[in-house]
This record gives structure tokens, sequence and C-alpha cells, in this order.
């Protein structure tokens, strides 16, 4: 493909800069006409989904913070090897029609030697759902009495 340029071409070339905003920012400072600042391109930790996963030797857990929602928001399922979480919450606003919404999906890969059928689902005071769930008894890890 044959890009048409314009007859006559300021000295210096295009000052693409000015018409473009710049494809890779500098992490701080200027680039043109354009300021950059690191906050724009980082994710502050508070906007960082807040869930914990652990696996050892007492089992599989995860604990997701769910303090926006009532239990019954919540959902809890095995799909395969991923445990998925939903939570949606809806309520009318004070002032005037309308609904505020706020909902999340999460799923967490299930390692291999976790007992699914036993897995369990629970909502503490503080607002943080625990799921977790035994490792499976292999034959060597049974004691014989």
């Amino acid at each position: 493909m044959d890009f048409i340029l314009p007859p006559t071409t300021p000295d210096g070339g295009i000052p693409w800069e000015k018409y473009l905003p710049p494809l890779i920012p500098r992490l701080n400072g200027t680039y043109g006409q354009y300021n950059w600042n690191p906050k724009l391109l980082i994710p502050e930790s508070e906007n960082i989904s807040s869930a914990e996963v652990n696996c050892d030797d007492s089992g599989f857990t995860v604990q997701v913070d769910v303090k926006y929602f009532k239990p019954e928001d919540l959902m809890v399922k095995v799909i395969g090897d991923f445990v998925e979480v939903q939570g949606k919450h809806e309520e009318k606003k004070k002032e005037g029609p309308g609904f505020t919404t706020r909902q999340f999906n999460r799923r967490y890969r299930i390692p291999k030697g976790v007992d699914t059928m036993a897995l369990e689902s629970a909502v503490s005071p503080d607002g943080i759902l625990i799921i977790s769930a035994p490792l499976l008894q292999t034959e060597n890890s049974r004691s014989l009495t």
C-alpha cells in the first residue's frame, strides 16, 4: 500500500506528536504536549481484586473479600477444575427511580489432589468468603491403626 504525502512537507518532517498521542508513553514527564504520570499506567492497590488462594498440606483455601454483598447475593459452584464465585447485589436508589447494581465473577483453578466433593464455603462476620476443601486421601497418607 502506498501512502500519498502532501506535495509540501514542513522542514524537519511531520510533527506527529502534535497529531497523534504517543503509543508508548514515558513513565514520567512530557511527550510533546502530553503529560504522563505513573498513576495513569499502574492500577492502585485498592482497585486490585483482594483474593488469597492457598494450597498446602492442610488443603485448598480461597478467601475473597465480599463485604459489599450479602450471603444470599453469592453463588459458589464447581465447574470442571475450577471453583466459580459469582456475586450480584441490586438495591433501589434512595432518591428517584432506578437500581444500583454491583456484581463480579471470579474463577479459581482447583489443584489436582483436592477433594472437590468436600468443598465448603462460608462468609465470615468481616465479609470474607472462605472456600475450603481438603486434599484427597491416598493409600500412602492413610494411617493404619
